[in-house]
């Protein structure tokens, strides 16, 4: 069949028949492919607002929690090894969001897991979401206690409550808000490490000689354990992607601003994560050599950035200041950790049950287990809860990864272009979920001593291993035939330009009768019209559905 695109770009009245799904996700293209018309932010927008992102400060509290543990040297290496992980698997990702203009489940469907099998890796990526804001919450609340003098409890539930307005609007307040808090952040995060160092130069051999509580000698152990806390964040690209979708189509005239932007703000980030994990561990340092009691409050960032603020201001100063930096950060990452499980939980809901109950419903939901974790003083137990998230997020980043390098551009046996449409896909592809079943089991397995006390600091290298090597070697025992349903999507219109971006012709869908990009869409089974992504997702009957490929 053959459909004429309309030539009108800009954004489409709202008609009487629209459907509450519709015009929700037409606010932040919420389980869909971000359309041109929309992505009107420039290249340096979106990387600020996307690096605006990782203004958390657990990342203070876990490089204090990994030398404390395992000592300055053995931190360092992890931190290392962690950041070398991140950027390597984060690349592949990154290219596809920002290019393709989908988010991580999108790119996950066609990456080995198929149409139902990418909705484990949604809860994966949803508990983190969830797991990060309750400990960014954590420490907000532990500066409202200290600043303020708010109980624990009640600080809890005000970081939580302060963030539901913030992220209805998804994109368009997300980037405002970034934009404007990046700059005040930076400079009050930056200004106790200048201090110490410039005033207190005898802090940085003290860094380096710190062997931890138990007095830890150099050894690969404790690098890997160091490493696995560290590797908890691995998850975090996913939020980056929520973001990098909404980049500009790259052309010859902003190619190097395009490349430059998605790679800070793809896997960049985990530079500027990899150095604040090494300023947190030398301000616990800091604080456990020259502060009475500062060992028991050397893991908690509001009580590094007061101690060392009181060094060089007034108290009451110094005070205002560690409370708004707490806030700030907080504020910055928790909007986004929201935004990000509240898109995972609705993609694997609507996929499911086929019906789309609106984003806001799970940012509650989300927000509702965060204040829970919270509750149940999550702060105590990070380094086991990280280590064990570690191995499931690893496991399913490194297997998009290994998929889109190995099977996609060297095998050729999966399809270079994304597919996340209903009909195009098959349920499950083995070679994704498969894999990521194997290398978080067995990673798991390793994590708990169950082969052996050996081997079980290794777990990180096991679920990078596996997950690494078993796409390619499932996706030639498949020979590929479990990628696409079918090839052809009905539709006689080119999906990409002459820049190989997603095009931007517009057709209008005949069930929600509202007008979205060529990729968004497909042929219906029983109509001669298109369909849009959202509308296959929710149809209960399979009747838009295109049969599989004879």
């Amino acid at each position: 069949m053959t459909v004429e695109p309309s030539l009108d770009h800009r954004a489409t009245p709202e008609p009487p028949t629209q459907t509450a799904a519709t015009r929700e996700t037409l606010e932040d293209y919420t389980l869909r492919f971000a359309p041109r018309s929309y992505r009107k932010w420039s290249t340096g927008v979106v990387a600020v607002s996307a690096l605006g992102g990782i203004a958390y400060l657990a990342d203070f509290a876990i490089g204090a929690n990994i030398g404390i543990s395992y000592g300055t040297t053995n931190a360092l290496w992890g931190i290392g090894i962690f950041a070398v992980v991140i950027f390597a698997t984060g690349l592949p990702l990154a290219y596809y969001a920002a290019r393709y203009n989908i988010d991580l489940d999108l790119i996950t469907r066609g990456s080995g897991f198929g149409y139902y099998g990418s909705v484990v890796t949604n809860v994966i990526f949803a508990s983190f979401t969830f797991i990060f804001f309750a400990l960014e919450g954590s420490i907000m609340a532990q500066g409202l206690e200290l600043g303020l003098h708010i109980p624990l409890w009640l600080g809890y539930a005000v970081s939580t409550l302060v963030i539901f307005p913030l992220v209805i609007y998804g994109m368009k307040v997300l980037s405002t808000l970034q934009m404007w808090t990046t700059p005040l952040w930076l400079v009050l995060m930056v200004l106790p490490f200048v201090y110490l160092v410039v005033s207190h130069p005898d802090s940085v051999s003290t860094f380096f000689d710190y062997r931890g509580q138990n007095n830890e000698g150099t050894n690969v152990g404790s690098m890997l354990l160091a490493a696995g806390v560290c590797l908890s964040l691995i998850a975090q690209i996913a939020e980056q992607i929520d973001y990098l979708r909404f980049m500009p189509p790259k052309t010859p005239e902003n190619s190097r601003r395009w490349w430059t932007a998605m790679l800070l703000a793809g896997p960049g980030w985990v530079i500027f994560g990899a150095i604040k994990q090494v300023i947190g561990l030398f301000l616990a340092v800091y604080l456990i050599a020259n502060v009475a009691d500062g060992a028991s409050v050397a893991n908690e960032p509001v009580h590094q950035f007061l101690e060392i603020y009181e060094g060089f201001m007034p108290g009451w100063l110094a005070m205002a200041l560690a409370v708004v930096l707490v806030v700030i950060s907080q504020v910055k990452i928790n909007v986004t950790n929201a935004y990000s499980g509240s898109l995972a939980w609705t993609n694997s809901y609507t996929r499911l049950t086929r019906h789309y109950p609106g984003r806001l419903v799970f940012l509650a939901f989300n927000l509702v287990i965060a204040l829970v974790l919270m509750e149940a003083n999550m702060f105590d137990f990070l380094n086991t809860i990280l280590g064990f998230y570690a191995n499931c997020g690893m496991a399913w980043i490194v297997v998009v990864a290994s998929d889109i390098v190995f099977n996609k551009y060297l095998l050729k046996l999966s399809p270079k272009q994304p597919e996340f449409r209903r009909g195009m896909l098959y349920a499950v592809n083995p070679v994704g979920f498969v894999s990521m079943a194997a290398a978080a089991g067995v990673s798991i397995l390793v994590f708990f001593g169950g082969l052996g006390d050996t081997i079980k600091p290794y777990s990180p290298l096991v679920a990078i291993g596996l997950a690494l090597v078993l796409p390619p070697i499932l996706a030639v025992a498949t020979g590929g035939k479990y990628y696409l349903r079918r090839t052809d999507d009905g539709l006689d219109l080119p999906m990409y330009d002459d820049h190989g971006n997603p095009s931007g012709a517009v057709l209008t869908c005949h069930v929600c009768r509202q007008d979205y990009e060529r990729p968004d869409m497909t042929a219906c089974q029983t109509h001669d019209a298109a369909v849009c992504s959202l509308c296959l997702s929710t149809d209960k009957v399979s009747d838009h559905v295109l049969p599989a490929a004879p």
